[in-house]
């Protein structure tokens, strides 16, 4: 069995977890293939086995049989992967180094038993529906898609921004605000909930259009279904503004028309058997928990 591991920097506190990572996955007769920048800064702070695999760019994995990519960090890095694992269809387990991780929903603790269930099947794979972003220049360096947002942000200016955006063509409203997020349902615990959005579950098969910092408060967030097309058309009084996707950014002009949709297709998620996804919103959003309890 081989797997993939990506990571970046962090706190050498979390060293000590990511050599108890590698032993455990060596005793299962695991090999590795890990991210090159990665794998560098693990050099120097790990032992690895000496027959452990570099690889740098997408295609290096989809050559091989990968059983799964363990994103090692918190959120931000579990984004990352989507980059690299592509349309491979290789299933992504993120184990969390950081804070909060809906995601990256392994805590740095229960990796041995995060092991084993791996080991064991112990698991099911959900499919997340993915965002793409399409416009008449190429973005992203052809990735352009994403698991969490689309978000369109003033840039250069502290005036709002206008956003015309249309469904399927059809004129749905003109947003005076500092920007405008489209999630997903993955999404939707994330930028857009910090904004205000709804909490939609992954497999509802919707978007949110969620405001930041609307003039009109009248101008709530809305669900829309994720067959349709939305696009944009962005004015203001600085000829520029910046489009993100995740944790990806694009400064474009105000001229450049952008069109979302639904990628044709998804990204595999590992759950663990002792994991749900009530139980990841109840624990991380700390629901319940009040010293009057």
């Amino acid at each position: 069995m081989k797997v993939a591991i990506y990571g970046r920097k962090f706190n050498d506190t979390a060293i000590s977890y990511v050599q108890q990572l590698i032993d455990c996955l060596e005793e299962n007769q695991v090999e590795l293939i890990i991210y090159s920048a990665f794998h560098a800064y693990l050099v120097p702070r790990v032992k690895l086995p000496s027959n452990v695999e570099v690889f740098t760019r997408h295609d290096e994995l989809q050559l091989q049989e990968i059983k799964c990519m363990i994103s090692v960090g918190g959120d931000g890095t579990m984004l990352d992967t989507l980059t690299l694992v592509r349309d491979s269809g290789i299933p992504i387990i993120g184990i969390n180094m950081g804070r909060l991780g809906f995601l990256a929903s392994i805590a740095k603790q229960e990796i041995k038993t995060a092991v084993d269930s791996l080991m064991k099947g112990h698991y099911t794979i959900e499919k997340r529906s993915l965002i793409r972003l399409e416009s008449d220049k190429e973005l992203f360096g052809g990735v352009n898609y994403g698991l969490n947002e689309v978000t369109i942000h003033k840039k250069d200016t502290s005036s709002m921004i206008i956003i015309h955006a249309y469904l399927n063509g059809e004129f749905l409203n003109s947003y005076w605000a500092d920007g405008l997020i489209l999630a997903t349902p993955t999404g939707s615990t994330g930028y857009s909930l910090s904004c205000g959005g709804p909490i939609i579950f992954p497999n509802s098969e919707n978007f949110v259009i969620t405001p930041i910092s609307p003039h009109n408060l009248n101008v709530r967030p809305i669900i829309l279904s994720d067959n349709q097309v939305i696009t944009f058309e962005v004015e203001g009084r600085s000829a520029h503004y910046l489009a993100t996707l995740d944790s990806r950014t694009e400064t474009l002009d105000t001229h450049t028309q952008l069109a979302v949709r639904k990628e044709s297709f998804q990204l595999n998620l590992i759950r663990l058997s002792t994991e749900n996804y009530l139980g990841t919103l109840r624990n991380k959003l700390m629901w319940g928990l009040d010293t009057r309890n």
